[in-house]
């Protein structure tokens, strides 16, 4: 009689979970913290005074997960600054979302369904050790830089009027923890919603037809844009210099560049101001745009930046093709008894609900001022004494005054993407009506199946 085969023994199901949940949890932070140092290096922030590089890797983290970072400081009663920012530099973003996902999916395991109560076990624990490294996090983003005011004669009367220059910054804790954690269930509702292999509880199967080819046919989309984006931003370096900023870049915000051209191209609008200086490059047609003569609002659009550069009319037809061939592809990916209707219904919602996020994720509103007595200041006086003593590539260059605002006019970008998700949508699956969908066996029996 053949013996039963011994299994090797393994951890408790409950601490093989939350070991899981920590792999997910590390994973992440890991992938992140490389793409968001490797771009800090390439900006120059390896220069920082006082050792507050890791401060300031801390302080991006917290960024790319929807947090508010706070600039204070000053120089005793003399001058005062702040300052806020709240952008999320999505290139790092984008690296911590796609390691997180795919860790979680391997942990899982490849299966059709999975049990409710497993599911929401993992994604519990997840959450909990997920919180633990935002609070972390939110506690290392913090640093305090003294600002030498030159030689010693300039340091004893500073001295004499009680001004010690410092400047500061540290992430703000309520908003760094509650929409890191927003972030981190968002990217988990986008995996399960893109991902073929992420197993759904049974009341859920139902419903993978009806989002998955749609989802999944976007994200290829968007991964198309940054595709595009990555080339020119290398091309740029390549050939007109400065490539360590460049590359910066590309590595820090691609997405925050790349994806609002999507937008663009289907007509949506952006509203946004840039006084003062940026720190890193820019597109020459959206710096121009954002810089308006009087300081007031400028509107983003196809019209707008076409006037800079006539090149922006490409992204146009760019919009339409990517759609086009997502719309098509998210059609084949279902079963050929959906109805066109239905298909078109489908991508409609869903480019609508990826421009509303690519919207939501894109704003950036930074504002920084310095005031003297009470008094504010311009670009000068003793901000720019500041920047001059630290150099180019200190966080206190420019600390004169200044903001970058950029925000998605979202009730005119939601229904004008749901327009064109309707039109290609039906288009796509008409022109899907003669091609193999996905789980048919084609004509020729024994053949045809060996052949998918």
């Amino acid at each position: 009689m053949q013996q039963p085969t011994t299994r090797a023994a393994g951890p408790p199901g409950a601490v093989r979970g939350w070991l899981d949940a920590l792999a997910v949890v590390l994973a992440g932070l890991v992938a992140m913290a490389a793409v968001a140092a490797l771009g800090l290096w390439l900006s120059g922030a390896d220069d920082l005074p006082d050792g507050g590089f890791p401060a300031v890797l801390a302080a991006t983290l917290a960024l790319a997960v929807g947090g508010t970072v706070r600039l204070d400081g000053g120089a005793g009663d003399f001058a005062a600054v702040g300052a806020g920012i709240s952008a999320m530099p999505l290139g790092v973003s984008v690296a911590g979302a796609v390691v997180m996902a795919e860790v979680f999916l391997r942990r899982l395991g490849f299966r059709a369904v999975v049990g409710g109560g497993e599911l929401l076990g993992r994604i519990g624990r997840t959450v909990l050790l997920w919180l633990l490294a935002l609070v972390l996090l939110t506690l290392g983003a913090q640093h305090t830089f003294v600002v030498p005011l030159g030689g010693d004669l300039a340091q004893t009367i500073g001295g004499v009027l009680g001004l010690t220059p410092e400047v500061g910054f540290h992430a703000d804790g309520p908003t760094t923890v509650g929409i890191g954690l927003a972030w981190f269930l968002l990217v988990l509702a986008v995996t399960f919603a893109v991902s073929r292999r992420a197993p759904l509880p049974p009341a859920l199967v139902r419903y993978q037809l009806a989002v998955r080819p749609a989802a999944f046919a976007l994200w290829l989309v968007l991964l198309a844009y940054l595709a595009v984006g990555a080339a020119a931003g290398v091309l740029t370096a390549i050939v007109h210099g400065n490539a360590r900023h460049t590359l910066a870049v590309v590595l820090l915000a691609l997405p925050n560049l790349a994806w609002p051209a999507f937008g663009v191209g289907l007509g949506a609008e952006w509203h946004g101001r840039l006084v003062g200086a940026l720190g890193l490059p820019v597109p020459e047609p959206l710096s121009a745009v954002l810089r308006t003569p009087g300081g007031g609002e400028a509107t983003i659009d196809l019209g707008t930046l076409a006037e800079q550069d006539a090149r922006i009319w490409w992204l146009l037809p760019l919009a339409a093709v990517l759609l086009l061939a997502a719309a098509f592809l998210a059609a084949r990916r279902s079963p050929r008894t959906v109805r066109l209707w239905q298909h078109a219904v489908r991508f409609a919602l869903a480019t609508a609900v990826t421009v509303l996020l690519m919207g939501l994720w894109t704003r950036v509103d930074a504002d920084y001022g310095l005031s003297v007595l009470g008094v504010g200041l311009g670009q000068g006086g003793l901000a720019d004494l500041l920047g001059a003593v630290l150099g180019g590539n200190n966080p206190l260059a420019g600390l004169g005054g200044g903001s970058l605002t950029l925000r998605p006019v979202l009730w005119t970008a939601v229904p004008l993407a749901a327009g064109w998700g309707l039109l290609t949508g039906a288009l796509g699956a008409l022109l899907a009506t003669r091609v193999r969908h996905r789980g048919e066996a084609p004509a020729g029996g024994a053949r045809g199946a060996d052949e998918g």
